[in-house]
């Protein structure tokens, strides 16, 4: 079984992604952390984020990397939105993303083109939103936990540009699979949310 997760940036997907995998003793993986890792490496050894060159080359970044705490920051989320504009990244990362979402018993896969791209065949596709201020003020607060000085008017601002530059890419834009299930999660806490995508899986599996 595969459960294809998607949404923009701070919608609340990664949370429910890891949530349903855990419910569904499935694995998951954060597929937009490939993105996060490729704009990293790109940047620490000198490249433009912006030049397909530097960024294809940068696909080839170590694995440890993964792991690094500074994929998780909002410099870097601005960063993978630069390289995953090109063509040539997506194409390269896809064959990783294809094998973990087709390995024997399924998985979890979160991101912004899994059901559309990735997994199209997925037998359950949740398509996550939320209003910009109520992910501002996620973000806003994940900042002030993590102990970084952070900016509702700027991160709201990032975001915007964020949602136009995955909504407007020709390769691989943001948007929900004819069949996936739109979960607002403008108004719901991180219980209400991952209970209301749990209730949604669940109920498309019963009806396929």
């Amino acid at each position: 079984m595969i459960i294809a997760v998607d949404g923009p940036t701070a919608s609340g997907k990664g949370t429910i992604a890891k949530a349903l995998a855990a419910h569904f003793g499935l694995p998951h993986l954060d597929t937009g952390l490939l993105y996060r890792a490729v704009a990293l490496h790109c940047v620490r050894h000198g490249g433009n984020p912006d030049s397909p060159a530097d960024a294809l080359a940068a696909c080839d970044f170590p694995a440890p990397l993964m792991a690094d705490p500074e994929l998780r920051s909002e410099t870097t989320g601005g960063l993978a939105s630069r390289v995953s504009v090109h063509p040539e990244v997506r194409t390269a990362l896809y064959d990783l993303q294809r094998a973990f979402a087709m390995q024997s018993g399924g998985a979890v896969l979160d991101g912004r083109d899994i059901g559309t791209v990735i997994a199209p065949e997925a037998e359950a596709k949740l398509f996550v939103i939320a209003s910009i201020p109520a992910r501002a003020e996620r973000r806003f607060r994940e900042m002030q936990e993590m102990g970084k000085a952070a900016n509702r008017t700027t991160i709201e601002a990032d975001l915007e540009l964020r949602d136009l530059r995955d909504a407007t890419r020709t390769a691989a834009p943001l948007l929900a699979a004819e069949d996936a299930m739109i979960l607002d999660t403008s108004l719901l806490n991180r219980d209400e949310a991952i209970a209301r995508a749990i209730a949604l899986v669940e109920l498309k599996l019963e009806s396929s």
